[in-house]
């Protein structure tokens, strides 16, 4: 009876010794077959260097002490990374809470004291007087709930994987930070040029307003034409307070990003065309490496795997749970003889609980485990599509804006020479002074254009590197 009895405990203990469990066995899901970036990728534009190394501080490569100290500085200082980092914490604390839990027994104990004045009378005696009575009772409870189909550890598992999603999630969040404190740097960059030639452009066209109101009192010209130079002056002038306006706004987003007042954008540092150089080579992860990369791609995958691990606890609700108790104690009418005589008071007993009947509802719930692992694998199998669409948009995007930015500056160099050759003219009295202005205007007009290529081929250079994740993994590394 004996070997019997210890036959049947260890079939009861060695599942949990060996740490079988009910549910699937998470597998990470296979790349889709052929992704790939478009064909033609890769040949035109900046000197792309497949496979290269993307570091950590990226934004570094764009040679701007100012800019890398304001990163810093948002590093330490941003809300928004700072709640990511406090999420994660949570989550670590959670998955250490319920570790105890699942795999130590629980251990209690109980001390209790008890003044109670009992009425004889109502045990029967006459004349019965109340009589004072104490208990002193001191006892250790123990109760272990085997994991004999490897639901706790399942659950584990979830929350192990719930850990990795938030430290993913910080990662994104780390990521989205850098990157918009550099697009907010560039677009400064573009929103002070174009104020500035805006600017050049409103004084020669106000200087030409005052040759024409001069030729106007010597009768030489008619109001028309007068009034038609008044209007574009204006509107030139009209369009300043806009760009004035998004530089302000640019400015107050860089503030708080970095953790600070908008009142406080004038602390830091200014950013104007010559402080930013484009970096000569851009770094692109090969499609099979992108995956592993990208935080959010990261994230979602650990969502799945918690969804898979949900499952598994779901079954395991299905099945008898098992709970071995036991306590140990002394009861005594005075203090000090808490154990002292031979009144201790023990016990020891196991529970098996096997659901029978709740209405449907442990199975109803190990269904919406198994759809919602379904929802997370159709999530995860979308990021996967939308990082690989932000990488092929971007790169697509910096074969235009070279392109762009080509004809901008050969623009610019032809404006110069129209320039150059409008001075010369006028200095020989070849041509008049509003020729002459016209040619400065249009010279302003080609810096602006140009500007704005260069802002747009920054911002896109800032977004590459947020698509191919940032570089995060080698701070993972230190």
């Amino acid at each position: 009876m004996k070997d019997r009895r210890i036959f049947f405990i260890g079939l009861l203990i060695l599942p949990t010794l060996f740490g079988c469990a009910v549910g699937p066995n998470f597998k990470k899901p296979a790349i889709p077959a052929g992704i790939a970036y478009p064909s033609g990728m890769l040949k035109a534009g900046p000197i792309f260097v497949v496979g290269a190394k993307i570091p950590q501080e990226w934004w570094a490569l764009f040679k701007s002490k100012s800019l890398d100290e304001l990163v810093r500085e948002a590093l330490i200082n941003s809300p928004t990374l700072a709640a990511a980092k406090a999420s994660l914490r949570q989550a670590q604390e959670e998955y250490r809470a319920n570790v105890g839990a699942t795999y130590f027994p629980v251990v209690d104990a109980n001390l209790s004291a008890i003044r109670q004045k009992i009425n004889e009378a109502s045990l029967g005696q006459d004349k019965a007087q109340g009589a004072l009575f104490r208990l002193y009772q001191a006892s250790v409870n123990v109760s272990y709930a085997f994991d004999l189909w490897g639901g706790a550890r399942r659950e584990m598992e979830s929350l192990r994987a719930q850990v990795d999603n938030a430290n993913f999630l910080k990662d994104a969040a780390y990521l989205t930070l850098t990157s918009n404190i550099v697009a907010a740097a560039g677009k400064e960059v573009a929103l002070r040029g174009q104020i500035d030639s805006t600017l050049e452009i409103l004084a020669d066209e106000e200087e030409q307003l005052k040759i024409l109101h001069n030729q106007l009192s010597l009768g030489g010209i008619s109001r028309f034409d007068v009034l038609s130079q008044q209007t574009l002056v204006e509107q030139t002038r009209g369009s300043i307070p806009a760009l004035e306006r998004e530089l302000a706004f640019t400015r107050h987003q860089m503030a708080v990003l970095v953790g600070k007042t908008p009142g406080e954008e004038r602390m830091l540092p200014q950013f104007h065309m010559p402080d930013l150089i484009l970096p000569k080579e851009l770094p692109v992860s090969l499609p099979s490496v992108l995956i592993e990369q990208r935080p959010d791609v990261q994230a979602s995958l650990a969502l799945l795997h918690a969804a898979s691990a949900n499952v598994g606890v779901a079954t395991a609700n299905l099945l008898p749970q098992i709970v071995l108790s036991g306590s140990y104690g002394s009861s005594e009418n005075h203090f000090e003889k808490m154990f002292k005589t031979n009144d201790a008071v023990w016990n020891f007993g196991t529970g098996v609980v096997q659901p029978l009947f709740h209405g449907g509802e442990l199975r109803a719930r190990r269904r919406s485990a198994q759809a919602a692992y379904d929802e997370a694998l159709a999530q995860y199998r979308q990021t996967v599509l939308l990082a690989f669409q932000d990488v092929a948009n971007v790169l697509r995007a910096l074969e235009a804006d070279v392109a762009a930015m080509n004809a901008r500056s050969n623009a610019q160099v032809a404006a110069d020479e129209s320039l150059k050759i409008a001075k010369a003219q006028f200095q020989a009295g070849a041509i008049s002074y509003i020729e002459l202005l016209t040619a400065e205007r249009q010279d302003s007009e080609a810096r602006i254009g140009l500007v704005q290529a260069y802002a747009v081929r920054f911002a896109d250079t800032a977004a590459l590197f947020q698509a191919l994740g940032g570089g995060w993994w080698d701070e993972r590394k230190q």
